[in-house]
């Protein structure tokens, strides 16, 4: 794990726009360096493999579970997620902060790893706005969409367990609360080491 520099995890149910403020945050803010995850869904339209996530296929993935290369993995709505440790030990090597945008159970485990690490919560403004949003993106289908937000009902009833809650209810707002928690941590991470 990371000796140097520090890691923000950042967390949510699908849907409630954790990439679109973590993007700003990184243009903000580029001391931050985006952890990119490992997963085994299908590409969406537009991404690409080692920028948006590693896709990896199912074998793939098992694999590399199995030769202990995951700081955390989890299965999320029919498919794995997760952070390879070379993904954290890579950015802290280069000096910088580690933004890992991961799943509610992979934040859980991430806790006793990473006990130093800056755990957010993001927040939909209420369960109803986050099914119109899920709808409104247009990448699954209805099932897919059920099946998330069955598993987001269970994320928002744990944000209680996270020392900060950001509500995504107007995004220029949510920014700047995001902002404002990683700038204090960046901070306080400053003056311990000098």
């Amino acid at each position: 794990m990371p000796a140097d520099g520090h890691v923000f995890v950042i967390t949510g149910p699908s849907g409630v726009g954790k990439g679109t403020l973590i993007a700003a945050l990184l243009q903000r803010m580029p001391k931050l360096k985006l952890a990119v995850s490992a997963t085994t869904r299908a590409p969406r339209a537009g991404e690409r493999d080692g920028v948006e996530y590693h896709f990896l296929s199912p074998g793939e993935f098992q694999a590399r579970v199995e030769a202990g290369e995951f700081a955390e993995h989890v299965d999320y709505a029919g498919c794995s997620y997760g952070t390879l440790r070379s993904e954290l030990e890579g950015k802290a090597a280069a000096g910088g902060a580690a933004v890992l945008e991961i799943e509610v159970q992979g934040a859980r485990e991430l806790r006793g790893a990473l006990p130093r690490a800056t755990q957010i919560f993001i927040a939909p403004p209420s369960f109803d706005e986050l099914r119109a949003r899920l709808q409104r993106r247009g990448t699954d289908d209805p099932e897919k969409i059920e099946r998330r937000l069955r598993v987001a009902e269970g994320e928002i009833a744990a944000q209680s367990e996270f020392a900060h809650v950001v509500v995504n209810d107007s995004f220029d707002r949510a920014l700047e609360q995001l902002d404002e928690i990683v700038g204090a941590a960046l901070a306080a991470d400053a003056t311990v080491k000098t």
